[in-house]
């Protein structure tokens, strides 16, 4: 007779399947620290932050404990924490993937409008889309999401269903620090130099200059009202927005003249040149991406 916790099962499978897997117990909640490990005295783990001489056997440090070492799973150690389970978590970045955890209607559809379609795994309130590759993990990107990969678990909840797509720009734009910082000794950055766009630069744009002149002045508007946060996100979302409306033109269009323009009216507000720089080049790539 089998009397392997069905918890442990799946936890096998997922580590066969290169995935690490860890226990959770009530409240969704990974296993507590033991004495030794308690209150960060040691660090080490396989992908955690800090260096350190953790030899503790105990499923300790919560998605750190994640492993796909079957030997480690189903030791004397861990049984105890497998009888109590009511759930597998697994870490996504162990896994080389990130999680988009969309909590509510609002975040699904918002997802649905934003996002590239991938893997989508159905959960209580709303909806896990699940990219390849890991990056940084931050809770409460924007109402009712929370992207988890590289210092974070995530309740395994199935396989899902759709074919799994690369990280997207988009995801990397939503955790990129927002760095607006007018500090007392002045900005970090230099306003970058005026770029102009006319038709000498998007000799096969399809729109005529003053619609792209209108949209441009109604985006930097925008931007150059996030006085006390958000300029580098409004960035991202004007130069996706944008490049979005020259898809359809057979090109070129001039769109790295209206990133600079873009570029410069977050620099004004206090953002940093290369975080701005990079947000814009995000958008824009953001858009490609989209319309793919």
């Amino acid at each position: 007779m089998n009397t392997t916790p069905e918890a442990l099962r799946v936890a096998l499978a997922l580590a066969a399947a290169g995935v690490p897997a860890l226990p959770l117990l009530g409240g969704k909640l990974p296993l507590g620290n033991c004495r030794s490990c308690k209150d960060g005295a040691c660090g080490g783990r396989p992908n955690m932050k800090t260096a350190g001489p953790c030899r503790c056997p105990a499923p300790c440090h919560a998605w750190a404990a994640a492993t796909t070492d079957p030997t480690v799973l189903t030791s004397p150690v861990w049984a105890p924490a497998w009888r109590e389970a009511v759930a597998v978590a697994y870490h996504p970045g162990g896994a080389g993937l990130t999680v988009v955890d969309l909590d509510n209607a609002a975040a699904v559809a918002w997802a649905q409008a934003t996002l590239p379609a991938t893997r989508i795994v159905p959960t209580t309130r709303g909806e896990h889309w699940l990219y390849r590759g890991a990056m940084p993990s931050r809770n409460a990107v924007r109402p009712g999401v929370d992207v988890k990969s590289l210092m974070q678990y995530a309740r395994w909840l199935g396989p899902g269903t759709g074919h799994m797509v690369a990280l997207p720009a988009a995801v990397h734009a939503l955790v990129v620090k927002e760095d607006t910082n007018p500090t007392p000794g002045g900005l970090v950055s230099s306003i970058p130099e005026r770029a102009t766009w006319d038709r000498t630069v998007a000799t096969g744009c399809r729109h005529n200059e003053r619609y792209v002149l209108t949209g441009l002045e109604r985006g930097l508007a925008l931007v150059r009202v996030r006085t006390e946060s958000g300029a580098g996100s409004q960035a991202f979302g004007v130069a996706r927005f944008l490049a979005a409306q020259h898809t359809g033109c057979p090109g070129p269009c001039g769109l790295a003249n209206l990133g600079e323009r873009i570029v410069a009216a977050a620099v004004s507000v206090g953002v940093p040149e290369p975080y701005a720089r990079r947000a814009v080049a995000n958008g824009l790539e953001a858009a490609v991406e989209r319309t793919a």
